[in-house]
């Protein structure tokens, strides 16, 4: 086992570190913090407010000393897992006892044993994630590295204390981990952890869908998540758990004519998405926005490949995998849906000839997710050709400019009718009935083709208009 001085051990010089250390020396035990923690110390980036223990004894007894300590909340037991968790000012702590673990081929629930700190650090998913700092006394501020996860940082690449093999078989889990901390951390993936990733990606359809998501979720945080996205496809994960993104890859060429391969273009968008959005969801969107396009492919001679309806189509299919993966179903799940069915609609608006009416109902019907919506749509710009890139990113400037201005003189961004259902009643002295739906709906529709303005004195007269043409009598 390798240890050395911690070099930067002030940084542990903490109101929690301190009760720890102080209350594990007074009941005579081992304790080191673990994990993640340690990890961003080491590399500078901010450590966050969740902190793990492990503790060489009653992980639960120590936990009850600091919470006293820290004057923190209740603590929570978890006896199945021998962890302890308590909330403090300084943030959330947990507890456990040092452990090594045994699994059975079906499930990623382990068997649990006692063991030693270096049973515990072996147990762990990546070398770098196994490093471990004294907070007793006897070994205070020390760092034990007994897997070289000091060198990995270095290297910036990701390895497993165990071989891979049996680390992922373990815990399949682990697998879409590995892509995760590669695209957070941007390191590289080991070559031996590539290849079982690959042997191994069948078992992840042991993995539940909340577990997937999250896992999901967290890679697309991440500053640039192409390089997280990239082994999650070619080790055959993405086949497992998103086959409607995995079947974007391919080229086909019929007569001469080639298709872009839509698979490494969406990585892209997600990538040019993320360096202009943090909105989660909006990065689901870019990475679903192309996923009617294998369904709806076509090629037609004298025409070449198209894919209509590829918009209508995957939004169809973002609802049904929000339910597979067990995601949110309100209204996240409505705004990534909105953004794949709209992907392509900001385009119609880019020529000259567009007219105020078509930016008008684009402004309708993006609403308050217009600007999500531009985002999306600029983010779809991949081409390599510098002018043509600019030229079409001025293009979308344009679109930009003219929704501004159609927003202030016709206020469509939160739609709120002129002229409502219960005032067309009163007016025309009739109950609920299909002629009020039908005038209301001439009155939207007239306002968004510029036939009249948004104000209540132009809908009042059109509505009295309208009313007359449908044969109604009029008071």
């Amino acid at each position: 086992m390798l240890t050395a001085p911690f070099p930067t051990s002030q940084w542990i010089d903490t109101p929690v570190f301190r009760a720890v250390g102080l209350c594990a020396d007074s009941l005579c035990m081992e304790c080191y913090v673990v994990g993640g923690f340690v990890r961003d110390l080491l590399l500078d980036r901010g450590t966050g407010k969740d902190i793990d223990i492990v503790v060489l004894g009653d992980a639960e007894k120590l936990a009850r000393a600091v919470a006293k300590e820290l004057k923190a909340g209740p603590v929570s037991v978890f006896k199945n897992y021998g962890t302890a968790h308590i909330k403090t000012r300084f943030g959330e702590v947990e507890f456990v006892r040092a452990r090594k673990e045994s699994y059975t081929p079906n499930s990623r629930n382990p068997t649990i044993e006692i063991g030693t700190l270096e049973e515990d650090q072996k147990r762990r998913d990546f070398t770098v994630n196994a490093l471990a700092i004294g907070l007793h006394s006897a070994q205070k501020g020390v760092l034990l590295d007994p897997f070289q996860g000091i060198r990995d940082l270095d290297h910036r690449v990701l390895r497993t204390p165990m071989t891979p093999e049996e680390t992922f078989s373990d815990d399949p889990l682990r697998m879409l981990r590995a892509v995760r901390f590669s695209a957070q951390l941007e390191f590289g993936l080991a070559p031996d952890v590539v290849e079982a990733l690959k042997h191994q990606s069948h078992r992840i359809t042991i993995i539940s869908g909340e577990r997937i998501q999250d896992e999901i979720g967290k890679l697309l945080s991440a500053r640039k998540p192409s390089i997280g996205l990239a082994p999650l496809f070619h080790s055959g994960l993405l086949h497992n758990i998103l086959p409607e993104v995995a079947a974007l890859a391919g080229i086909e060429e019929m007569e001469g004519q080639l298709h872009k391969d839509n698979f490494w273009h969406t990585l892209e968008v997600v990538d040019n998405v993320s360096l202009t959005s943090d909105n989660l969801w909006l990065r689901w969107a870019a990475l679903l926005h192309d996923i009617g396009k294998p369904v709806t492919k076509r090629f037609v001679r004298g025409t070449g490949w198209t894919f209509h309806g590829h918009e209508f189509v995957g939004s169809k299919m973002v609802k049904k995998i929000f339910r597979r993966l067990h995601m949110p179903l309100n209204e996240k799940m409505d705004f990534v849906v909105k953004m794949v069915q709209m992907s392509s609609r900001p385009i119609a608006v880019v020529t000259d000839a567009a007219t105020d009416s078509a930016t008008r109902r684009l402004l309708f019907d993006a609403g308050d997710t217009i600007d999500d919506l531009m985002k999306l749509c600029e983010a779809d710009i991949t081409t390599k050709n510098p002018s043509k890139k600019r030229k079409y990113l001025e293009n979308f400037q344009n679109v930009r400019l003219r929704l501004v201005e159609v927003e202030e003189k016709d206020r469509l961004r939160q739609w709120q009718p002129p002229v409502d259902g219960e005032q067309l009643m009163a007016w025309f002295q009739l109950p609920p009935c299909p002629e009020i739906g039908l005038i209301k709906t001439a009155i939207r529709e007239a306002i968004l083709d510029g036939k009249i303005d948004n104000t209540f004195d132009s809908a009042k007269v059109f509505a009295f208009e309208k009313a007359k043409s449908l044969g109604l009598i009029i008071p």
